[in-house]
């Protein structure tokens, strides 16, 4: 029998390696939906539709799909969705109308229900002051989204667009394999059996959970929605062809997966809401810049009109997405320590919950994104979008914990010492 610290290693290893690959697919109409566009001749509304559809699914599963994990285990739950997954996946490449990609994508989007799954398999497994690392460092599988953009343009370009869910089937078949022959079950990680559906749902009525969701549907579902959204926007904003905006849309994902280790270690160390404070204070300042759209300004002086250009060229845009995808890392890994703190027995239903409402996030923002370019013509709207949704999430949280802990801290100060103390038996 191998030992615990071997056990926690392959079960952390193995899940966050299957989590990289269902991220993968999940995310891939990101680059499989751009050919798919020319194709079907589809708007920017329709293509927000296409990319978010497997968001949906993947989202509204993970409530069940974590209360599964809590009942029966996370092994069995995390190897069976992801054979599930595979027929739907190959499907895709024998696809020709609209609807057929939106119905498979809703199939396919099952793959990202997998991170309720692991996520409690993963932090039953790792004592409280390594939990917050232990699950940033799964969560890092979030990087599959930058992975997607690597290898679907190489496959497009070396054959063609059917050729990417034709491989990426076979990817998840090993992947579900290799899972389920180097993880291990601990039977005591499951809730009793004298715990009933109702007691695992009584907890989601609890206020702290909603601010959650709310903190979540802005560092994932904003996450999953520029992931999605990036590489359309280089190609149509800056004239990028697809495996060079692919590469720059990468440089927003990559950090916003494999940063979330260290988001989890500074929660551990400086708290859950120091980190998502500070989160929120840098992805509102990025935003804003973000937002402003390209301007031509035109000023009558006393030597006649002048012309300036106000807006980000490619290179700042890349720079303030990617300092982005740090903060949006960070936040992820910090609101599930805030969950690991405040229910460590119910991390399957909680985590589903606030795993539910991020994922809606992403399902809704890119069509909304569409719908708001399609309406306004400026492509930049999808940041002010975005800037507003943080700015909700900062007066929350600024009324709801920064200012209760700054008011209790000056009480504690106000409140005088005691004269003397007591002896011992007083």
């Amino acid at each position: 029998m191998a030992s615990l610290r071997i056990q926690q290693s392959l079960v952390l290893g193995m899940s966050t390696l299957a989590f990289t690959i269902c991220f993968m697919i999940w995310m891939m109409f990101a680059v499989l939906g751009v050919p798919i566009k020319e194709l079907l001749d589809l708007n920017d509304t329709q293509f927000g539709l296409l990319a978010a559809t497997p968001v949906l699914t993947g989202s509204l599963v993970r409530l069940p799909l974590g209360m599964l994990t809590d009942r029966f285990g996370g092994r069995i739950v995390f190897f069976l969705l992801m054979l599930v997954c595979v027929l739907p996946i190959y499907m895709i490449s024998l696809a020709t109308e609209y609807w057929h990609f939106l119905v498979l994508g809703l199939f396919v989007g099952l793959a990202g229900g997998s991170f309720s799954v692991g996520i409690a398999y993963v932090a039953k497994w790792f004592e409280k002051q390594n939990q917050g690392f232990a699950m940033g460092v799964f969560g890092a599988g979030n990087a599959g989204s930058a992975l997607t953009k690597f290898v679907a343009p190489a496959i497009i370009a070396a054959a063609s667009w059917q050729m990417v869910p034709k491989v990426y089937s076979a990817i998840m078949f090993i992947t579900a394999l290799l899972f389920w022959f180097c993880t291990y079950e601990n039977k005591g990680h499951r809730v009793r059996s004298n715990v009933s559906l109702a007691d695992q749902l009584r907890t989601l009525k609890d206020p702290k959970v909603m601010r959650y969701c709310q903190y979540y549907s802005i560092v994932f579902g904003g996450y999953v929605a520029l992931a999605l959204w990036m590489t359309k926007y280089y190609v149509e904003e800056y004239g990028f062809n697809l495996q060079s905006a692919a590469l720059l849309a990468a440089c927003f994902s990559l950090p916003g997966g494999v940063l979330r280790a260290m988001g989890g270690w500074m929660s551990d160390k400086w708290g859950a809401q120091s980190v998502t404070w500070w989160v929120m204070w840098v992805s509102w300042v990025c935003l804003f810049l973000l937002s402003y759209p390209q301007t031509e300004l035109t000023i009558q002086t006393i030597n006649g009109p002048q012309s300036y250009s106000i807006g980000l060229n490619a290179w700042g845009f890349t720079v303030l997405l990617f300092i982005v995808g740090i903060a949006f890392a960070f936040g992820k890994a910090s609101v599930f320590k805030y969950i690991s703190n405040d229910y460590p027995d119910n991390m399957g239903a909680i985590s589903g919950i606030v795993g539910l409402a991020g994922g809606l996030g992403g399902f809704i923002l890119p069509i909304m994104f569409g719908a708001l370019v399609d309406l306004t013509g400026v492509r930049s709207s999808s940041f002010m979008l975005m800037y507003g949704v943080v700015w909700v999430s900062l007066i929350w949280m600024y009324f709801s914990e920064v200012r209760k802990t700054s008011v209790m801290g000056q009480a504690a100060e106000r409140s005088p010492a005691p004269a003397f103390l007591p002896l011992e038996g007083e």
